[in-house]
């Protein structure tokens, strides 16, 4: 599944995220593992997300 992303949109790390949202890498990481976290991608071997995708996950917690 292919989702275009804003030219200008941001790839965070993991450490970005959790920084983010306030939260221990490790808490960000199960998130990630469960499924439950903001959606994530590989780029080679490092776990990223888009911005867009965490402030709309973010969003979504909120009602």
């Amino acid at each position: 599944m292919s989702m275009a992303h804003d030219p200008d949109d941001t790839l965070l790390t993991i450490k970005e995220v959790a920084v983010m949202v306030r939260a221990p890498e490790g808490t960000v990481r199960y998130w990630r593992f469960m499924g439950t976290g903001p959606r994530s991608i590989k780029v080679g071997k490092r776990v990223c997300f888009w911005k867009s995708d965490v402030l709309q996950w973010l969003e979504d917690l909120g009602g």
